[in-house]
């Protein structure tokens, strides 16, 4: 018996053994041994096919219908294989992928969360970068050595980098919601520029009820926006009541204090008053439901109908040819005669544009590939578009706009020819490598003209947590942006919100908000504290 036991005991170890030893060969294998070329072009003398999943923008075809995709391969001599994935339902399925292990070569524009990048990082799914930006990425590596916070930004808390870097040093993202009137609707209705927040209530009423648009029909929308996205959304109006909120994360500074905005009095004022237009038909309701595409669709109907709406820029919504009928609305005077917008807490750099996987057999080509993106020129042109189409080099090489036909909207072009990315474009490129295109030049200069003289200065800074803090913040944040999200705009579209405030704030801090705050104020203090 003791004898038969022994043997069991051989036989068992030898397998395992055996097992471990093929489990290595499997891994090994999913490295597949290639010719690259350290230097220059192309990157390999036989051709190689790596498979890349991808976000891509409404109007953008498949990336390999792409001129400068097509450039790209001809120059590599990489073939890639795009799973492009529509903007809407692209988290989703990132976060099926992941947890399945049915994995890509790569990631592009990749998006992932600093809590995706940490978990999926240190289980080994993502493969570390720091080596292989050494060994293969000159021009990435060249943009780190010159801006050390960008570098210290896509490293992890464990010393790796999992992700690489975006970048466009151009100052824009400080207020991404420009707010458009319709001025010829002004001047039809002998009405001036409102410059309160009730005269533009009373602009709006005139709007909705008085046919500016002459067509006999009570088809005019006062005014649109898109409910909580990155842009197009409502959140500067909430300045007027001092909550600077945000539809990302809701957070704001004040006196070196994080506030969560949905939490505070001002934050329910602002909510019970924007109700009263709701319930008047001044704000139209399809804004909380709607997706881009039925959003410009509403600036471009054969009479013109939209009277005022939140976007990036004008044109966008409404179309090169109705651009002139809008102006800018200036920032308003709140109910105490004071004019104030929260600064955004986007920023111009972003650490999840590019990550390669476990999968992936040919990781140093996939680095060789990705690096010629941060080629200066390369990237404006993937940022963009190519030239030929949106540029030409002038007789310094600088890549300069060419003159789009006048029923082109750049906004809508650059979705179908640039796919974006893993891109840096520092300031010092502009003006030297690739001139500013005309609609960021004017969106600055709007910027500076309307919105800087009265744009608060803290803003909650990028700060990469450690995977205890991540693991906190992913377990609480998210049900409470859904709960908020939901509550508000129910609140805005039904009212409710005095007779519900207390219980919300109650089920607020039952979910964890309380712990969360603390979180990101030790986050920023660390923050602040690493400057010095």
């Amino acid at each position: 018996m003791k004898k038969s036991l022994l043997y069991l005991f051989i036989l068992l170890t030898f397998g395992l053994i055996l097992v471990g030893c093929q489990d290595k060969e499997a891994d090994s294998e999913t490295k597949e041994s290639v010719d690259m070329n350290e230097e220059g072009l192309p990157i390999v003398d036989e051709k190689v096919t790596l498979n890349f999943v991808s976000p891509k923008a409404p109007l953008a075809p498949d990336y390999n219908e792409m001129e400068i995709v097509q450039q790209l391969e001809e120059d590599t001599n990489v073939h890639i294989e795009w799973d492009n994935i529509p903007g809407e339902g692209y988290q989703e399925k990132k976060n099926l992928m992941l947890a399945s292990g049915d994995l890509p070569d790569a990631f592009y524009d990749a998006q992932f969360t600093d809590h995706d990048i940490v978990t999926y990082g240190q289980n080994g799914t993502l493969i570390p970068l720091e080596d292989l930006i050494k060994e293969h990425a000159p021009n990435l590596q060249k943009v780190l050595e010159k801006r050390p916070g960008i570098k210290s930004m896509i490293t992890a808390p464990d010393g790796h980098i999992y992700t690489l870097p975006r970048a466009e040093e151009m100052g824009l993202v400080r207020t991404p919601n420009f707010a458009s009137i319709n001025k010829t609707w002004l001047d039809n209705l002998g009405l001036e520029m409102p410059t309160t927040l009730e005269e533009y209530h009373d602009v709006l009423v005139a709007f909705k009820n008085e046919d500016p648009n002459g067509n006999g029909k009570q088809d005019e929308i006062p005014l649109s926006f898109m409910y909580e996205f990155w842009t197009g959304n409502f959140s500067n109006f909430f300045s007027n009541f001092g909550v600077p909120d945000q539809p990302d994360d809701h957070r704001y500074v004040e006196d070196g204090k994080v506030k969560y905005a949905p939490a505070q009095e001002g934050w329910k004022e602002a909510i019970s008053y924007f109700h009263g237009w709701v319930e008047e038909g001044l704000i139209d309701e399809e804004s909380f439901t709607q997706d881009s595409k039925a959003y410009f669709a509403k600036g471009k109907t054969e009479d013109e109908t939209l009277g005022s709406y939140i976007w990036w820029e004008t044109e966008e919504v409404v179309g090169p040819e109705r651009a002139d009928d809008y102006a800018i609305l200036p920032v308003l005077e709140n109910l105490d005669g004071e004019k104030f917008i929260g600064p955004s807490n986007l920023s111009e750099y972003g650490r999840a544009a590019f990550a390669i996987t476990k999968a992936n057999p040919h990781p140093e080509v996939t680095m060789r590939w990705v690096d010629q993106l941060y080629e200066p020129y390369m990237s404006a042109q993937v940022s963009w578009g190519p030239i030929g189409t949106i540029y030409e080099k002038d007789e310094n090489g600088m890549l300069v706009n060419k003159e789009l036909p006048e029923d082109v909207a750049m906004g809508e072009l650059r979705q179908k020819v640039a796919p974006g990315g893993p891109i840096v474009v520092l300031e010092e490129d502009f003006g030297t490598v690739v001139d500013m295109e005309p609609r960021a030049k004017q969106r600055l200069k709007d910027i500076q003209d309307y919105y800087e003289p009265y744009l608060g200065e803290e803003k909650y800074p990028q700060i990469f947590f450690s995977p205890e803090e991540l693991e906190q913040i992913n377990q609480i944040e998210v049900n409470i942006k859904e709960f908020v999200k939901q509550k508000k705009a129910q609140w805005l579209l039904n009212g409710g919100i005095e007779e519900e405030w207390d219980e919300y704030k109650a089920t607020l801090e039952q979910m964890g908000l309380p712990k969360l705050m603390e979180i990101y104020q030790n986050g920023l203090e660390r923050f602040n504290e690493n400057k010095k």
